[in-house]
């Protein structure tokens, strides 16, 4: 740990939050000169009130160590970067439109980096009334399933969570536009994330 940039951190989160000294302190159980000496690059904070800073200014435990906040770059929100993060311990899923770091369970997360569909995830797209009816040529066992199955535009996410033993069909609403064109997915628990569409 760097207590220069480690105190530089602090001061810059504290200000954020509109906090004094005396505040963030309080919420330690420490006293505001002890505050003041860790923004003054003299010290750094006992490694048990890491987890409580952490809670206080919203940031993760190795950002404080590190002493640096390194932000994305900024790029609008482009849907057609997107990146689904699916967390192997309780199958969160999480989407993204940028660079950003992604943690579950405590465990750092990796974007899913999706294939073409194969022979073994086919999928049929029907235009029925107002929807798109797809189905899933795939296996629904507790040990072999389609965990979701999203829709991708250019500006929204349409997504549809599947569980096993149920059927492999989902229906989204068609939508009307040039824009309509949009990606498939499909999140197979055991061959990761699958795509369709240009």
């Amino acid at each position: 740990m760097n207590p220069e940039k480690v105190g530089s951190l602090i001061l810059k989160l504290r200000k954020e939050k509109n906090m004094t000294q005396k505040q963030v302190a309080e919420l330690l159980n420490i006293s505001d000169k002890t505050v003041s000496k860790w923004e003054r690059g003299l010290g750094c904070p006992d490694i048990s009130l890491l987890s409580e800073l952490s809670k206080i200014f919203n940031i993760n435990i190795e950002k404080i160590l590190l002493g640096d906040l390194q932000e994305s770059e900024v790029n609008g929100g482009n849907m057609k970067r997107i990146k689904f993060y699916v967390c192997p311990n309780c199958g969160n899923i999480i989407t993204s439109t940028g660079e950003g770091e992604i943690s579950c369970c405590g465990r750092k997360l990796k974007a899913e980096v999706p294939k073409l569909m194969d022979e073994n995830h086919k999928i049929t797209i029907e235009d029925m009334e107002n929807d798109h009816y797809i189905e899933i040529d795939h296996e629904m066992t507790k040990e072999h399933y389609i965990s979701f199955v999203a829709y991708v535009t250019y500006d929204r996410v349409l997504l549809i969570k599947l569980y096993p033993e149920q059927s492999p069909t989902v229906r989204f609403p068609r939508l009307s536009g040039k824009f309509e064109r949009g990606k498939f997915y499909i999140y197979c628990n055991q061959h990761g994330l699958l795509m369709k569409g240009k």
